[in-house]
């Protein structure tokens, strides 16, 4: 089972999960310390299974565990994928500068 946390108000970083549909699931996952918010994403058979609350706990768990800990970085980290007992992380790729604003830094310093 492979489930995606996004950071609300931003896009995936990283491919979604492999699967025909996806589901964003209806309660995000909140920093306890501060309003940043994450959106689940997942297959969606695998949201609509019965056995999805028992099977998916120990994902959710781990996903909270690494928010709470993103904190520390001021959720630099905008895109979480847990797959069995791995969390991978996913930055935002910042923009690169242009060649104006590069001769624009470089004259003022």
């Amino acid at each position: 089972m492979i489930i995606a946390a996004i950071r609300s108000g931003t896009d995936p970083a990283a491919p979604l999960p492999p699967a025909t549909f996806h589901r964003w699931l209806e309660e995000p996952i909140c920093c306890p310390r501060c309003e940043a918010a994450y959106n689940l994403v997942l297959d969606y058979d695998l949201a609509i299974s019965r056995h999805f609350s028992a099977d998916s706990r120990r994902h959710l768990q781990m996903l909270r565990k690494a928010i709470m800990l993103g904190h520390a970085t001021n959720h630099h980290i905008s895109h979480f994928e847990t797959n069995g007992v791995v969390v991978t992380s996913h930055s935002a790729r910042q923009p690169q500068p242009t060649l104006s604003t590069r001769m624009l830094t470089q004259r003022i310093q």
